[in-house]
């Protein structure tokens, strides 16, 4: 049995985090993990809360130092933490401030931490060891659980920066959009900066405004880690951006349009991430260059009857792909969207995602989602769709949409809503789509 380090790649004197206008050392960050962990309860699970990005990171390493697993839903609603507490009898939360969702066992995060005092020996942990249990967003239905050992989301951080190698450097400041309890989040904002040497950002900048004013505060080189919806958001805005040396982008398909704009007014390349819940990443692709992506070192992708199956060094065992995936050869692939997503309307056949990229590139539309309702009975199922896009009417969208897509999967109703409920990673909870489709009190045109 083989052991990971808790942290690699920071020297004397490194970076670990830039929180509230002050750097915070790799030794502080070791320091700050001892102290939490002397204090944690005695339990196998504990569901990690922290809003603020160092102190997730802080609570996430004390608990591997404890042998306890960190539980990372993809949200935090009363309904789904009282079934956490029911599957996982044991767990506690560890929170930064509020109160957790439901009543169970709570330990604050301690305001006042002492300061390291020289350089302090960086843990190792079991590569086997479970490190997370993180869970399915829920698009289609009530998350599930996957387990990831510390070994396998260690491998799966080099294998990114192996890949961005280019572009990422000890010591680089990476600042996200993106909660660290989302798979994506996780690896590409806390445990590549961990095992990489990088310097994580505390904040979850929301706003446009605070995202430029965070990332221009940060030194270079520095990255941001962001979603599709909020590149969008960021873009509408007319102010200068602040340039950067890498731009990483995960959770939705990216337009080759949008992934351009991104470049331009950030001067800097974007890469894609691809990847699920349940192998976490596995391709990468330069949007702007390629429709292709190519898979991480060492991934494995196998087309069976079922589908496509990927296995890699940084996966337990293989896991069959959820979405409609094109091999081309030598680890490289098109992606078609969500198998769940498929539909067929009048004998043809196309996916929700490719539906929701066109949408979504209409001049105009701010956001936008092809959904398909439940059908009752034999009738011929009709598509619909929600669109966010003040100044246009039913008749500019549907005229644009006719000039992409195949009439049979025009929207039957089009539904103007103020917003999209989506979700800290901008996804779109089917329990979110079901709200929306029984409370049609909207703006049908």
């Amino acid at each position: 049995m083989g052991t990971v380090p808790l942290i690699d790649g920071f020297g004397a004197g490194s970076v670990f985090a830039y929180r509230d206008g002050r750097a915070v050392g790799a030794d502080e960050f070791l320091g700050n993990v001892a102290q939490l962990a002397a204090v944690l309860p005695d339990r196998d699970h504990v569901l990690n809360l922290c809003a603020d990005r160092y102190r997730f990171a802080v609570g996430f390493a004390a608990a591997l130092v404890r042998q306890q697993i960190s539980l990372l839903p993809p949200n935090q609603t009363p309904h789904l933490i009282a079934q956490l507490l029911a599957d996982y009898g044991d767990v506690y939360c560890l929170i930064d401030g509020g109160a957790p969702p439901v009543a169970l066992e709570t330990v604050l995060f301690p305001e006042a931490v002492a300061s390291a005092r020289g350089a302090l020996p960086v843990p190792v942990v079991s590569d086997r060891q479970i490190a997370v249990i993180v869970f399915t967003s829920g698009s289609t239905g009530r998350p599930v659980p996957h387990a990831k050992t510390w070994g396998g989301l260690a491998r799966g951080a080099r294998m990114e920066i192996d890949r961005l190698s280019a572009h990422v450097c000890p010591g680089m400041s990476v600042l996200s959009t993106v909660p660290p309890q989302h798979m994506y989040g996780l690896e590409s904002t806390v445990v590549m900066p961990m095992q990489g040497g990088l310097a994580l950002h505390a904040g979850r900048p929301f706003y446009p405004a605070d995202v430029r004013n965070e990332l221009a505060a940060l030194p270079r080189p520095r990255a941001l880690v962001t979603t599709p919806v909020h590149l969008r958001v960021l873009l509408a805005d007319d102010e200068t951006l602040p340039a950067a040396d890498l731009l990483l982008c995960a959770t939705a398909p990216l337009s080759p349009q949008l992934a351009a704009a991104a470049e331009r007014r950030f001067s800097a390349p974007l890469h894609e991430i691809y990847g699920c819940t349940e192998a976490g990443q596995i391709a990468t692709r330069r949007t702007v260059a390629t429709a292709e992506w190519v898979v991480l070192p060492g991934v494995v992708l196998q087309m069976e009857a079922d589908g496509v199956r990927v296995g890699g060094p940084h996966m337990e065992g293989d896991a069959l792909l959820g979405d409609v995936v094109e091999l081309w050869g030598e680890g490289r692939f098109l992606l078609h969207g969500r198998t769940a997503d498929m539909v067929n309307v009048a004998g043809k056949r196309t996916s929700l995602a490719h539906l929701n990229y066109h949408l979504n590139s209409i001049e105009g539309v701010r956001d936008g989602a092809f959904v398909m309702p439940e059908q009752n009975g034999d009738g011929v199922p009709r598509l619909m769709a929600f669109v966010v896009a003040p100044g246009l009417t039913s008749e500019n969208v549907m005229r644009a949409l006719r000039e992409r897509v195949d009439a049979a999967f025009l929207p039957r109703p089009l539904c103007f809503v103020e917003a999209l409920p989506r979700n800290a990673t901008g996804k779109l909870p089917r329990e979110a789509v079901d709200e929306l489709l029984t409370g049609l009190d909207l703006k049908v045109e």
